[in-house]
């Protein structure tokens, strides 16, 4: 008898660490719309992972992405935006697929919460012996500070601050590895 309530217990307790962890899992994955409140990962934002298609995105996120820039050579890179809302968002599309993920708005945070107007101080600190620093090449003001990844699974990916010379954030962008490392985007 002692063993069958011991098992009853424990199985018990299975089932409700499932129903937790299934609850939790749903809702972190429920976000089904991109939004300001959506988070930048390194993979991703929102719905919307770097690998899927314009229209697999678009799809994803239920907003409809629009093209926003394309030089010459189109098939090496093009720029699609939301077309209404959240501004402030671009995708980098490379071969038909998003590898990049560009924020500007003020609004959207990374999952650690950072945003425009963070400071220098505050990434390094979050991310300690991650982010490597490398100054603006192009203007030789302010700074590039760029996470990388500890996880191999995630070595492929970059999450990059661009700051200005006052040292707070500007831009920042995710995605994956080269062109994530592009300075001048399609350019």
């Amino acid at each position: 008898m002692l063993k069958i309530n011991i098992f009853t217990k424990l199985f018990a307790l299975f089932i409700a660490t499932a129903v937790i962890v299934s609850m939790w899992a749903t809702s972190v994955n429920a976000q089904v719309q991109l939004t300001e409140r959506s988070k930048l990962a390194i993979n991703g934002i929102g719905p919307i992972r770097v690998g899927m298609t314009v229209a697999e995105a678009s799809r994803a996120a239920g907003v409809r992405l629009i093209k926003s820039y394309a030089p010459p050579n189109e098939e090496f890179c093009s720029y699609f935006k939301p077309q209404e809302q959240p501004q402030g968002i671009n995708f980098m599309v490379t071969k038909g697929r998003i590898v990049r993920i560009d924020i500007s708005n003020e609004q959207i945070t990374t999952i650690k919460g950072f945003k425009v107007g963070d400071t220098e101080e505050q990434i390094i600190k979050a991310y300690p012996g991650q982010i490597r620093i490398i100054k603006n090449p192009l203007s030789g003001r302010g700074n590039n500070l760029t996470f990388v990844p500890r996880d191999a699974a995630d070595s492929n990916y970059r999450l990059i601050f661009q700051t200005g010379i006052e040292g707070r954030v500007r831009y920042f962008r995710s995605g994956q590895l080269p062109q994530v490392e592009y300075i001048e985007g399609c350019s």
